[in-house]
């Protein structure tokens, strides 16, 4: 059997200008996703730092934020003409407060505009609470093949802690008729509520279990900046308590024959959410829509993109003809981080080839960081491939800034 070949990470010669004086230089372009971002929610959830709104009495402006989506995505194809979209997200807020026929035009308009594959996923954010059975099946026909539910717990106490409007009766109504008219199906968990035991977490994954979906993410509750919960802190599990629920997530699951791709999800075989993937490998995305982002490579560089927030700001937008609020272009200085910041969320880990494919810049701009991290035990090298350790998962963050240019 031959020797494994053993990846030199130490530091080389710098380049001219340091770590930022390589010019990225792409072979070619990465996989295209397309992610619509939908603004509206029934009511901003304490923990949620999306970019939501609740419905005002007046109702969602659905037609004029469709058109709006329409003409944003006509004024951003000389970006990807000739490129093939092999993914659609549509989240938000409550993507599925959209009307089916309204769903089902979108869909054809984004069709007849792009060079969609023809096994594209196409995914839709759904929350208990605003579906049912006939719902989700008007979703499948417009052309929707993958649904995301917003479960988040089946436990009732929790769920009104959470500020959720469904309980416990509607989770599991949502997941059933999701599982009914879909192959492809993922719910969301969450973790380290308040006040939630190891027991009352072990109870939401064995419900979630029974319901026998092909994927599951499964989130830790964070206190996020400019949220209801950062205003009022509720009482959270300390971090020996969310560190054993983890543990008792991560090995149930496995035991159930679900694989832990990438932090927060698990799949069973051939179920790994194809849209997410591409993000975490440092593909290309066009994000269209209230608040959306996309990262966009070209023969120019990579540039990270942005649409006005406020729907209001948006619909404007579409009057004035101009949907990108902010862009910008990334330094090479700055790739190593960006593309770390997805790639080591793979637990698999990643080639060392697709650093280089996907920021145009030679592998030398990395091994600052790796060195780094493998000093101190966060990643591991095993032949061509680069992954994150046990340690480096639990560690993510201060994984992450060994990769931040000083």
């Amino acid at each position: 059997m031959a020797e494994a070949r053993i990846i030199p990470i130490a530091p080389r010669a710098a380049a001219p200008a340091g770590s930022g004086g390589w010019a990225p230089q792409l072979s070619a372009s990465p996989p295209l996703a397309l992610y619509v971002h939908f603004p509206w929610c029934v009511q901003k959830c304490p923990y949620c730092d999306f970019n939501s709104h609740a419905v005002r009495d007046d109702g969602i402006p659905e037609a004029a934020y469709r058109a709006a989506l329409v003409a944003d995505l006509e004024s951003a194809l000389p970006q990807i003409w000739g490129r093939r979209v092999h993914s659609i997200f549509i989240g938000g807020g409550t993507p599925s407060l959209i009307s089916p026929d309204g769903l089902d035009e979108l869909l054809t308009a984004i069709r007849m505009r792009v060079q969609l594959d023809p096994l594209a996923e196409i995914t839709l954010e759904a929350n208990p609470g605003t579906v049912d059975a006939g719902r989700f099946k008007a979703f499948r026909q417009a052309g929707v093949n993958r649904l995301s539910v917003g479960i988040q717990s089946f436990d009732e106490r929790h769920l009104k802690a959470l500020g959720r409007i469904h309980g416990r009766a509607d989770a599991i109504a949502a997941a059933e008729a999701a599982l009914t008219h879909f192959e492809a199906v993922n719910l969301d968990l969450m973790y380290a509520l308040p006040g939630q035991t190891l027991a009352e977490a072990d109870a939401d994954l064995t419900t979630a279990l029974a319901l026998g979906p092909g994927h599951l993410s499964c989130y830790h509750l964070t206190l996020e900046p400019n949220t209801a919960f950062a205003a009022n802190p509720p009482q959270v599990p300390d971090p020996d308590a969310s560190a054993d629920m983890q543990d008792r997530i991560e090995a149930r699951l496995g035991e159930a024959g679900y694989r832990h791709y990438e932090t927060s999800a698990f799949a069973k075989p051939g179920r790994e959410c194809r849209h997410n993937l591409n993000y975490w490998a440092f593909g290309d995305y066009l994000g269209i829509g209230a608040g959306a982002h996309g990262k966009l490579s070209s023969h120019e560089g990579i540039v990270r993109e942005a649409r006005p927030k406020h729907p209001a700001a948006y619909l404007a937008a579409h009057h004035s003809g101009s949907f990108v609020a902010e862009r910008r272009s990334l330094g090479a200085a700055e790739l190593p981080f960006e593309f770390m910041m997805n790639a080591l969320r793979l637990n698999q880990g990643f080639p060392r080839h697709l650093f280089t494919e996907r920021t145009g810049l030679p592998f030398e701009a990395a091994e600052p960081g790796l060195l780094k991290a493998r000093q101190q035990g966060l990643i591991e090298i095993d032949g061509d491939t680069i992954r994150p350790t046990t340690r480096g998962r639990h560690f993510l963050n201060e994984l992450l800034m060994l990769f931040l240019a000083e």
